[in-house]
């Protein structure tokens, strides 16, 4: 889940960096580190806490160069302190490493180098790797990397400089984003292309095993048998406008404002109203293929997989296929059954969520066809997958989820009609009544936000609490889970969602004036089932926050405090009341004053098991 930037051209190096590490930060930001080349001697600066901490010390330091690597880092293997920091060198000052992922066999290859006089200075997997590539090497740094690669088990990208070899960048990746921004006599190297998308547009990804030599005009890349391998380069489509924050405080809040626009993205052109019916202009798989679905298993981690819950549940409903939501991390370790006939929907706002990627590898290794859903052109389950869906809700800084959860939904909702109408599950006009319902939610959401100074008051009113119950049925149970998920993600509160039913199962001895609940009452379908739940919590000294469709007057009779939502169908009231349910999140965290768009312990994108 860290953060690689490497430059080599004619610019200042360190400069070019350190501000495409900034556009990285999202990935961790636990501590940060540069290396480069100058008068023939490795050089380097690494500090403890966020970027602009070491972008000081570099400027102090006045390097002169014309290539460097640089990291931000989010801790696996050792604590967030400036030992600990990429890059790492060998004992010799040789070389300097910067790396993303997990070296599993760390503590083996360790012991081994020790035995041969190595002395570590950090806790880190990451000095394995400097180590071990400086005791291989012989002279040919690229066949020392060929020859440490099949030593390290586990999956990573790496990028090294070697004081030896001035003029070149050498990076290898298993399981990990690399991509590789070919400039006009420059050239890039990060884990994420937004960060330098401002300087190029052309790129090309390295795959498992590969090594690339990064020159300043030109890359030659091998792979695992170290044969020449021919790439393709890219053309990206992004502009470096997308990652302002247009004058919102934070990310998130901004995030949170663009949703009427992300949902209109996310709708444009992909609907036939008259029919009733959708088109998916980016599905590969033939009409012939999807009517052979028989069943689908959807795999995704965190906010994903709420909206896969939320989406399987939409399936089910309206296209009568059976669908499995599972969390990847423990899907692979299950030894799934997957039956002819099944569709793997893999799901990930990055595309490089590592637990869904491994468990959508499993899933093809026992022969089934997989769908992406994801928000990045180019990222490894957009290359991976059969075919892919994309959100289009352009890049998504805030490391907690919004936009893109609602564009998941959105998406799954078309692709839900897109079965049943192929399948004749729903009838023309069934369709053409979901989609007019599809049509309303842009307006929808913003009569939400509409309402977000109602919203900041109730989250003043109740920030002061550090336990929070969430509770729904049916739609509105996953939407609890997600809610509660924004909570604890920006605010540090303990917040737990339950089935509103399961609440007497054992949760409710934990109810008392201390812990307020948020309950989602707008799913039509258990409205009063709902009531009945609320009550119980009530007739406990509960304090009750209601999140209801406008009408549902009774709700407003029970709770202490509601937001008002607009009325829509119950498999899309869950976009309406997340929304609510991100803005008092927000306000709340806001009102603590915790650091929201990057909360503590957490980075945007998981790339490690």
């Amino acid at each position: 889940m860290c953060g690689i930037f490497g430059y080599i051209g004619h610019k200042d190096a360190a400069k070019v960096a350190i501000a495409g590490l900034k556009r990285l930060e999202y990935r961790g930001y636990d501590s940060s580190g540069i290396a480069g080349i100058q008068d023939g001697e490795i050089v380097y600066c690494k500090k403890a806490g966020k970027i602009a901490v070491m972008e000081k010390a570099v400027k102090k330091k006045g390097y002169n160069l014309n290539v460097a690597i640089a990291h931000t880092r989010w801790a696996t293997h050792g604590k967030a302190t400036e030992k600990n920091a990429h890059p790492h060198l060998d004992s010799n000052k040789t070389l300097a490493v910067v790396h993303n992922g997990i070296i599993e066999n760390h503590d083996t290859l360790r012991t081994m180098l020790e035995e041969k006089g190595v002395t570590f200075v950090s806790e880190t997997d990451t000095e394995v790797i400097a180590h071990l590539i400086s005791d291989i090497y012989d002279g040919d740094i690229l066949a020392a990397v060929q020859k440490a690669l099949p030593l390290m088990e586990g999956s990573f990208a790496i990028a090294l400089v070697h004081k030896n070899h001035p003029e070149e960048i050498v990076v290898a990746a298993r399981e990990n984003p690399l991509a590789i921004g070919i400039g006009d006599g420059e050239t890039f190297i990060s884990s994420d292309t937004n960060s330098f998308v401002a300087h190029t547009k052309k790129v090309v990804f390295i795959k498992d095993d590969e090594v690339a030599v990064v020159k300043a005009k030109g890359i030659k890349i091998y792979d695992h048998a170290k044969e020449p391998v021919k790439k393709k380069t890219e053309t990206l489509t992004m502009t470096q406008g997308e990652v302002s924050k247009d004058g919102y405080e934070h990310f998130m809040l901004k995030e949170i404002y663009e949703q009427p626009q992300t949902i209109r993205n996310a709708l444009l052109s992909r609907f036939i109203e008259k029919d009733g019916t959708v088109v998916l202009e980016d599905m590969t798989f033939s009409e012939e293929e999807l009517l052979e679905v028989e069943r689908i298993v959807i795999l995704a981690c965190g906010t994903s997989w709420h909206a896969g819950i939320i989406g399987g549940y939409i399936i089910e409903d309206k296209a009568r296929i059976p669908v499995q939501v599972e969390i990847s991390s423990e899907f692979r370790y299950k030894n799934p059954i997957l039956y002819d006939n099944t569709l793997v929907i893999a799901i990930s706002q990055s595309g490089e969520t590592a637990d869904t990627i491994a468990a959508m590898k499993e899933c093809r290794a026992k022969g089934a066809k997989i769908l992406g859903i994801c928000n990045v052109h180019g990222s490894t389950i957009a290359r991976e997958a059969d075919s892919c869906l994309f959100l289009r809700a352009g890049t998504e800084i805030g490391v907690a989820s919004t936009k893109a959860f609602t564009s998941q939904l959105v998406v799954l909702a078309l692709f839900a009609l897109s079965m049943a109408r192929m399948r004749k599950a729903i009838s023309k006009k069934e369709g053409k009544e979901f989609i007019h319902e599809l049509m309303k939610l842009p307006v929808i959401v913003e009569n939400v936000l509409a309402n977000a100074k109602d919203i900041k008051k109730i989250a003043k009113k109740y920030a002061k609490y550090d336990n929070f119950f969430f509770i729904g049925r049916r739609y509105m149970f996953p939407s609890s889970l997600e809610g509660a998920l924004k909570l604890k993600e920006i605010s540090y509160i303990n917040a737990n969602a339950y089935p509103a039913g399961e609440m007497k199962h054992g949760p409710i001895a934990l109810i008392n004036k201390k812990s307020p609940i948020v309950a989602f009452f707008a799913n039509k379908h258990t409205y009063e089932k709902m009531l009945s739940n609320v009550m119980e919590v009530k007739a406990r000294n509960g304090r009750v926050i209601a999140i209801a469709s406008k009408g549902m007057g009774k709700a407003a009779k029970i709770a202490d405090d509601i937001i008002w939502v607009p009325k829509i169908c119950d498999e899309l009231a869950p976009i309406p009341s997340s929304v609510a349910a991100q803005l008092l999140a927000y306000y709340i965290a806001y009102e603590r004053g915790t650091e929201i768009d990057q909360p503590r312990n957490l980075a945007k994108s998981v790339t490690v098991e």
